[in-house]
């Protein structure tokens, strides 16, 4: 009996793999017909905003690359969040040097609100732009980067327009955690189903690029709409979609490169701020989804080494190793389109297992409300069950 269960379940992950590696196939194609859309008929004024908060590292590089684009109408607008390092200084002696940069002051965080999305909100209402493009200070942009995005949003005839960019891992922990949340996004969020169905779960948005109609975003209230969440460009996406609005996503990497973090450290902290609250802060939900992603990735490579050991005689070996090739492509093929080391695709039964304990630590600072972000206590956050 229990043979025959082994088998079932084996057979069961491979026919789950199946599905998400077509799911990864088709966002491939679509991401890549995002891409291929000629000039408009004009340029709209875009506002580029970048919130920035202790920054001093990446924010000379970051404008520098955002100056230089091959756009005619824009204006970069930098928020100083109460920064304690030089970054103030650093975008002085730019905006010196280049008429098109303004510095914005940031004022004390209201009650209520989160310190990004109060950041943004006050870009927003010192840009003048028909567009907003959001990015972040540790970005660099390729000089067509906004040239390109542009031409996209009025393309796919967009409200909002987010990217994948490409994301810079050095140290071993960037590179166990840093890719999971793209890659997530890549093989559980279908665009084919999610463009046509009015579903605000099957959406999501990446902060290091957000394009927004200026009448959209105004709309839907702004970042006053989602003052108090964590995770940001994730429930900006949510709104914008839920209000009715046309939301689409841009293979970015060619255009767009980010180091979020310095290490892994960081990186366990950044994931673990954000991760309990991108899934809705729902427990039951959550302990379930990282319960079978630990099954559907760590099982068959187990298995198939407990076979190897004479220690099981459980599914067929032919069974087993189908199961592993076909995760290996659900990860390889992300990490390809990624533009991330594609050798780290096949570390991924240790990927998921250190994600699996991220997920654990996000859960548990949750709900005993210990998050904190840039030297800023974040408030508790209301969970529930389901």
């Amino acid at each position: 009996m229990t043979h025959y269960l082994e088998q079932d379940l084996v057979a069961h992950l491979a026919a789950f793999q199946a599905v998400l590696l077509l799911v990864v196939l088709s966002n491939v194609c679509i991401l890549r017909r995002a891409a291929r859309h000629g000039s408009p008929q004009s340029w709209a004024r875009v506002s580029v905003l970048v919130p920035a908060r202790d920054e001093e590292g990446n924010i000379a590089r970051c404008v520098g690359s955002l100056l230089a684009q091959d756009y005619a109408d824009l204006e970069v607008l930098v928020l100083d969040d109460q920064s304690s390092d030089g970054t103030r200084a650093v975008l002085e002696a730019m905006a010196r040097a280049d008429g098109r940069l303004r510095i914005i002051a940031g004022q004390a965080l209201p009650e209520g609100w989160l310190g990004k999305a109060w950041a943004c909100a006050q870009l927003a209402a010192n840009a003048e732009g028909e567009l907003l493009y959001f990015t972040d200070a540790d970005t660099v942009h390729q000089p067509q980067a906004l040239r390109a995005a542009v031409a996209a949003l009025e393309g796919t005839r967009a409200d909002l327009l987010t990217g994948f960019p490409r994301q810079i891992v050095h140290t071993w922990g960037e590179k166990l955690i840093v890719p999971f949340f793209s890659w997530a996004c890549y093989c559980f969020v279908p665009l084919a189903l999610a463009y046509r169905l009015g579903l605000p779960a099957l959406s999501f948005a990446i902060g290091q690029m957000l394009l927004f109609r200026r009448a959209a975003y105004e709309a839907i209230g702004g970042h006053a709409a989602i003052r108090g969440s964590v995770v940001d460009d994730l429930a900006l996406a949510r709104t914008i979609k839920a209000a009715g609005y046309r939301w689409r996503v841009l293979d970015a990497t060619a255009l767009v490169s980010c180091r979020m973090y310095r290490s892994g450290q960081e990186a366990y902290a950044g994931l673990s701020k954000n991760l309990f609250a991108a899934a809705g802060c729902r427990v039951i939900p959550y302990l379930f989804v990282s319960l079978w992603l630990l099954v559907l990735f760590l099982y068959p490579p187990i298995l198939l080494g407990l076979r190897a050991d004479g220690l099981a005689t459980g599914a067929p070996v032919a069974l087993t190793s189908a199961c592993i090739i076909l995760a290996l492509a659900v990860w390889l093929i992300p990490y390809r389109a990624l533009r991330l080391p594609t050798w780290l695709a096949a570390l991924y039964p240790l990927v998921v297992a250190v994600s699996a304990l991220v997920a654990l630590r996000s859960l548990w600072l949750t709900a005993n409300g210990r998050l904190i972000w840039k030297g800023r206590q974040l408030k508790r956050l209301a969970w529930r069950l389901f």
